[in-house]
């Protein structure tokens, strides 16, 4: 459905608004070749990560360390949904695009936070999502907006006014499938994995065409009979073997590979019934973006038995002639990998860790007999929500540091058999607080790259969801669960101004410039809130 209550006037892209009319400039079409020199256009944020490489990171430095005190809301979009707000949005010349709960797509002026248009997918009764009706934006190409649904679809809407052009059912998701991530624009293709681990899916990446909609490749990301990594699955059960792949990967134009990260096996918590590696789960992988062939993997997490996806975001750095992967995962350790080969070159914790006291040969973490759940139940650092989760880190290329959000928190699992079925819930296991580790709190941690050392960090209250920007005047920029948005200094993480939005933030900010005033934006509560100097 959608709904709009403004008209359009040609290619002038006049939108007429209830107190006067204001020149939007959304006839210029999103290239490829665009998104691929993104740092040129600093004034937009073109894609989820902000670039290919995945730093959120911007060259605007209006606002800085010298100025940011002075920051003020500009303005306040509501979108009148309930539930964890987890967009990142879009801005293309002038025009915001983001995503709401309930599968909302919204297109708003940039300068004003006023509406254009407004898609509202009618959602099936029985949709099965994991964990909050959510979605965390979308892709641009061409003349459309991309996005994917609850109910697994892959659609594109018309970015001028909001009207489907295609839409397509990816698979049924009936059985527990979903899609909650960005989808990634590269070349004339939409690329995007599926959710729905915790239902015993078999997971996928995908690739559309644009124009379209027709799928031109799938990467299932457990191998079927006969491909390489089938034997790391016990009889069946890689058919409902998880590893979905809910967030966004990067992109290096250079190799035309993609690099996108998976999620846990499924039954997510017990090991029996899937001995093996299972392969391809909590897995980075590397795929040619033409074909979607597999060239490398590299599994951050062996024979899962805590739940401890990696779909965190991949970041590409590159130091000197060597080109590199960075992640801070989930399990708590943060990686370095060769982005040509899939070799491992770092793993050193950033966070509390007891199930793995070795490494092996290749220097991956091993883990210790003692951290498998049993019936009584066992305690295991970091818990099942990981060290640090599905938030968005940055890159600053400036200060050479890599900032992510992370939580201290230690769990109890435990396990017992389970049945699958189709469609349900399909853990195997129990997990719940361990007292000890009360009160559980969170950190912004600069890490440096190079050693996996941390060299600051700024506690919060209460462990954050929020992603993180950094920008070229010094800053980071994150929000807290207490509905705190923050900004620090870069070098040092002195806090240097703070927001109240009054709600929780579960998003990751943006920066974008409009008649060269730089404005910082963020999803909290049910808002969206844009701020910039006075």
């Amino acid at each position: 459905m959608r709904i709009t209550g403004f008209a359009k006037l040609g290619c002038a892209c006049l939108v007429l608004l209830a107190v006067g009319v204001v020149a939007i400039n959304a006839c210029a079409q999103v290239t490829f070749v665009r998104i691929v020199n993104s740092a040129k256009e600093p004034q937009n944020w073109l894609t989820y990560s902000g670039d290919y490489a995945g730093h959120r990171f911007s060259s605007l430095d209006q606002i800085n360390t010298s100025t940011v005190h002075s920051l003020v809301v500009k303005w306040v979009y509501q979108t009148g949904a309930t539930g964890k707000f987890e967009t990142t949005p879009l801005v293309v010349d002038g025009i915001l695009y983001g995503t709401g709960p309930e599968n909302r797509v919204f297109a708003l002026d940039a300068h004003t936070g006023r509406p254009i248009w407004l898609y509202q997918r009618q959602l099936p009764a029985d949709i099965r999502p994991c964990c909050g009706r959510v979605n965390r934006g979308v892709a641009i190409l061409g003349d459309k907006v991309f996005f994917g649904t609850l109910d697994a679809h892959v659609m594109a809407l018309d970015a001028k006014t909001g009207n489907v052009i295609w839409d397509v059912n990816a698979v049924d998701y009936k059985n527990g499938y979903s899609f909650t991530p960005a989808p990634l624009a590269v070349k004339n293709l939409i690329v995007l994995g599926v959710s729905g681990g915790e239902y015993g899916i078999r997971g996928f990446i995908d690739a559309y065409d644009a124009d379209t909609g027709q799928r031109k490749w799938r990467f299932y990301t457990v191998p079927g009979p006969g491909e390489p990594g089938h034997d790391t699955w016990e009889g069946d059960s890689w058919k409902i073997g998880g590893a979905p792949a809910w967030i966004t990967g990067t992109y290096d134009p250079e190799t035309n590979q993609l690099f996108w990260p998976t999620g846990n096996p499924s039954p997510s918590n017990r090991g029996e019934g899937r001995v093996g590696d299972n392969l391809y789960s909590n897995t980075l992988l590397a795929l040619d973006a033409d074909t979607g062939k597999l060239s490398w993997h590299f599994q951050f997490t062996r024979h899962d038995e805590h739940d401890w996806d990696s779909t965190q975001v991949p970041v590409m750095i590159d130091e000197g002639a060597r080109h590199l992967i960075a992640q801070a995962n989930r399990n708590g350790f943060f990686y370095m990998v060769d982005r040509t080969s899939g070799k491992l070159l770092l793993a050193n914790p950033y966070g509390k860790v007891t199930w793995s006291d070795s490494k092996d040969a290749e220097g991956r973490p091993v883990a210790a007999k003692e951290s498998s759940p049993t019936p009584e139940g066992r305690r295991v650092c970091p818990g099942a929500a990981g060290t640090t989760n599905w938030m968005s880190p940055t890159f600053d290329s400036q200060t050479g540091l890599f900032y992510v959000n992370a939580r201290e928190q230690c769990d109890i699992f435990s396990t017992a058999p389970q049945p699958y079925e189709a469609g349900h819930a399909y853990y195997g296991s129990a997990y719940f607080p361990a007292d000890d580790t009360e009160p559980y709190w969170g950190a912004l941690r600069a890490i440096d790259p190079a050693t996996g050392k941390i060299k600051w960090e700024f506690p919060h209250p209460s462990p954050s969801w929020s992603g993180v920007l950094s920008t070229a005047g010094g800053l980071v920029f994150t929000g807290d669960a207490e509905g705190n948005f923050i900004a620090l200094d870069a070098a040092s993480g002195k806090p240097l101004w703070h927001f109240q939005t009054g709600g929780a933030v579960y998003a990751a900010p943006i920066t974008f410039a409009l008649d060269r005033k730089q404005y910082i934006a963020i999803a909290a509560g049910s808002s969206l809130y844009t701020f910039s100097l006075p």
